[in-house]
């Protein structure tokens, strides 16, 4: 493609990762009216609507297939700058802002075991974008086409994408001492859990259901939930005696130890099996990328 055409490109992604049309020119460094002109031409190029211009801005099905294609050019650019560099070994390690490799990954992970891994990668000049979520919806961001790669519960690999089983995150229901000899004196029953407030991530986080559903046998239940939008936030929601939290073990294992969390279910296996998916293309940096998770998740995942 000619440089006009994969600065278009790169537009179109852009517009849609922030939001409008004005945050993209100052990404970008341009004006806004040659937002507009790129977004316009690439439009012409293969005429189609490419971006629905609502607020935020969405793509169209043509959108989100070239949306897809700017990335996989920022992928192979990366790689080709990495690549440049241990050539040189020298010079700047800068890379352009606009030109950021794009995962996404669950808020547990992200808080406990996949950021370690992640750090040759980063130190080598690697311009990574962390996009994160609950574990049941990163592959919504895959499928899209906005990230090359995401840490999910699906078990189906994605058209073009290949799978890599990573373990499963063990999670245990606790809460604070004074909280349980308040209100759980008898421990978490089927008979009182609605009595409590749980700690939840979102409104799309049903880990808390799923606990107690397996845990009591139930089919179907509906909790008190309070919500904290980050996973190391529950956590001190939950110290704080706000209510009980389905928490990752990773996390809570160090309050457990000290007493200041109680096991509310002891001996309750309760696990979310965790898949890496990623685009099934040759690709150096995608590789580096997987055999690091791979490797940290099987040092910390069940």
């Amino acid at each position: 493609m000619s440089t006009l055409e994969s600065q278009a490109l790169e537009c179109l992604a852009v517009i849609l990762e922030e939001g409008g049309f004005e945050r993209a020119a100052r990404r970008l460094n341009i004006t806004q009216s040659a937002v507009s002109q790129r977004l316009c031409s690439l439009e012409a190029q293969v005429g189609a609507v490419l971006i629905v211009r609502s607020r935020p801005p969405k793509a169209t099905e043509a959108g989100q297939l070239l949306v897809k294609h700017a990335k996989q050019r920022r992928l192979l650019h990366a790689e080709f700058a990495n690549e440049l560099r241990e050539l040189a070994s020298c010079g700047s390690r800068r890379s352009h802002e606009a030109e950021r490799i794009s995962v996404a990954i669950n808020v547990d992970s992200i808080a406990s075991w996949a950021l370690p891994p992640l750090t040759g990668l980063i130190r080598s000049g690697i311009p990574l974008e962390i996009i994160p979520d609950d574990q049941d919806f990163t592959d919504e961001w895959l499928r899209s086409g906005h990230v090359v790669g995401c840490v999910t519960t699906g078990q189906q690999p994605l058209n073009g994408c290949r799978i890599t089983p990573l373990g499963a995150m063990r999670y245990v229901a606790v809460a604070h001492p004074d909280m349980i000899a308040q209100c759980l004196p008898d421990g978490l029953t089927q008979h009182n859990f609605r009595d409590v407030p749980f700690v939840a991530f979102n409104r799309r986080d049903d880990v808390q259901s799923e606990f107690v559903n397996r845990s009591f046998s139930l089919k179907q239940v509906s909790l008190n939930q309070i919500y904290v939008p980050s996973s190391e936030g529950k956590l001190r929601a939950v110290l704080a005696g706000w209510g009980v939290g389905v928490i990752p073990e990773l996390l809570a294992r160090e309050s457990l130890k000290k007493g200041s969390l109680v096991d509310l279910t002891p001996g309750e296996d309760f696990r979310v099996r965790l898949y890496w998916h990623c685009w099934n293309i040759e690709s150096d940096v995608l590789e580096s990328l997987t055999n690091a998770l791979v490797i940290s998740a099987a040092k910390a995942l069940v």
